[in-house]
């Protein structure tokens, strides 16, 4: 595990970028092609901004997405289908995109293809609870299907409104389709980037203790290649002498600008 403490979340965004770019290269140079799972939230604009921006043959990326609620229209501001159509596939000339709809009948399609090849660079994102992709607290570790239909938790459905995508709590689905968390550590890479204030519990919690379903973002510290980018605000509740990497691994600590 390794930890990049950067000043601010464009610096982070920035940083992120540059290392998930470098790993999206080296795919491409060792196989032809690249496969990227994508992450979406207030908390990854910083990065994909400065990611369409980075020297990347992306007409030999394949790109996945991480989760998607269940029946909410493209056409809604909360849609990360059209979050990522709009931030990221319409900017760049991707070789594919595979897109969760929302629908438990669309499970099997996208599930089917993902499992074709591995996927190189998940940019896995960490909630306010704690939860990678929509697997909330308590988060099933243990299914090995690659997408499920998750019930969504109070503190993801209040962090969903603060970031302005529903005007209260009764507009937010209750459930969404999400990628599981066994699927996503068979990323060959993950790299978190978590910005902003409004996760310094989260980070806390995931650096700070022991792998747990409470907290599912613990589970990425078992990765073989597991990069977390944080800034000042997102890190500053961590006790970097209470830092618990994963039972045999060890972590390395980083300030950048």
């Amino acid at each position: 595990m390794k930890i990049i403490v950067s000043k601010d979340a464009k610096a982070l965004g920035i940083n992120a970028a540059e290392y998930a770019a470098k790993l999206i290269n080296a795919a491409i140079a060792e196989k032809g092609e690249a496969r990227i799972v994508l992450s979406t939230g207030a908390s990854q604009f910083t990065t994909l901004e400065a990611l369409i921006e980075k020297d990347v043959d992306w007409s030999k990326v394949e790109m996945f997405h991480l989760d998607e609620y269940v029946n909410l229209p493209e056409t809604h501001i909360a849609s990360f289908r059209k979050y990522l159509k709009e931030r990221f596939i319409g900017k760049v000339n991707l070789k594919a995109a595979y897109l969760v709809d929302g629908t438990p009948e669309g499970i099997a399609s996208i599930s089917a293809t993902l499992r074709e090849k591995t996927v190189d660079v998940g940019l896995i994102g960490i909630g306010e609870n704690g939860h990678i992709a929509f697997n909330d607290p308590p988060a099933d570790f243990d299914t090995q299907e690659a997408y499920i239909v998750v019930n969504l938790n109070e503190t993801c459905k209040k962090q969903q409104v603060r970031e302005g995508w529903f005007a209260n709590i009764d507009e937010v689905p209750k459930q969404a389709v999400s990628m599981t968390v066994s699927q996503i550590l068979k990323c060959k890479n993950i790299v978190s980037c978590v910005p902003y204030a409004a996760k310094a519990d989260a980070i806390q919690k995931t650096l700070e203790q022991e792998k747990n379903n409470m907290v599912p973002a613990t589970i990425m510290k078992g990765h073989d290649s597991f990069v977390l980018f944080v800034d000042k605000d997102s890190f500053a509740n961590v006790d970097t002498a209470k830092i618990l990497p994963a039972q045999g691994c060890e972590y390395t600590l980083e300030y950048a600008n």
